[in-house]
């Protein structure tokens, strides 16, 4: 999952150039890295995603998209060995059904945490500022919530090779995304107010504390899918 943050931060980017959206560079991400980080390194940050605005878009576009899901693909692979091991049940899926189970889980998981991306950078900027622009903001990351709650009650239903009871909501579902909102905006309000990206050891930190964000988020979801486990064996 570590290693898909690349494809899809260039999935992000490519959007952003096929929308004509450069200015959520210039005026908001760009800025924010260019005061966490010494100018060369932010000149040579710059000039990669200008570059990518100004390559043919849609090219660029579908390959990050395909990038993204081959390697979203083949972490959906190991929650489905998760899952069966949490369940206690054997992998009895054809390598068809595997493959295509694998590329509908990717399709799902990347396409709701793009749609989340966008919504973020793009509504809040509807409306220039005052409360108006906050309670864009509010809905959007409420938006992008349901996104992703919905994205984790697919993966809990389908990646298992036998699918468990459908329920609108679980306890696990819910501790899964309520968990991972909290991490999410403790690790944002770190990276962009205690991180020092401008030595090797600020660098080196920071991309530990991405890594441990990442550990923490998947064992989240992890713990989520043994709580509702659990819960049925209890019911029954």
């Amino acid at each position: 999952m570590l290693v898909s943050l690349v494809p899809l931060t260039l999935l992000g980017f490519a959007l952003l150039g096929v929308l004509h959206r450069h200015d959520v560079w210039d005026e908001d991400l760009g800025p924010a890295i260019q005061e966490r980080v010494r100018l060369p390194v932010y000149g040579g940050i710059d000039d990669t995603v200008q570059h990518i605005f100004q390559e043919t878009a849609w090219p660029l576009l579908v390959f990050a998209a395909l990038l993204t899901l081959w390697h979203v693909a083949r972490g959906m692979r190991i929650v489905m060995k998760a899952l069966n091991a949490i369940h206690g049940i054997d992998e009895d899926r054809s390598w068809r059904r595997l493959a295509l189970t694998d590329l509908a889980l990717a399709l799902s998981l990347s396409g709701a945490l793009t749609v989340a991306f966008l919504l973020v950078v793009l509504v809040p900027r509807a409306v220039e500022s005052g409360w108006a622009s906050t309670g864009l903001q509010v809905l959007a990351w409420v938006a992008a919530t349901g996104l992703f709650a919905l994205a984790v009650g697919v993966l809990v239903r389908y990646a298992p090779a036998e699918r468990p009871d459908a329920r609108w909501a679980s306890v696990g579902s819910i501790l899964v995304v309520v968990t991972w909102v909290v991490t999410t905006f403790g690790f944002a309000w770190w990276a962009g107010s205690v991180a020092n990206y401008k030595s090797a050891i600020g660098v080196l930190a920071a991309f530990l504390v991405l890594t441990t964000y990442v550990l923490v988020s998947t064992t989240i979801f992890l713990a989520g899918a043994l709580v509702d486990e659990l819960a049925r064996k209890r019911s029954r």
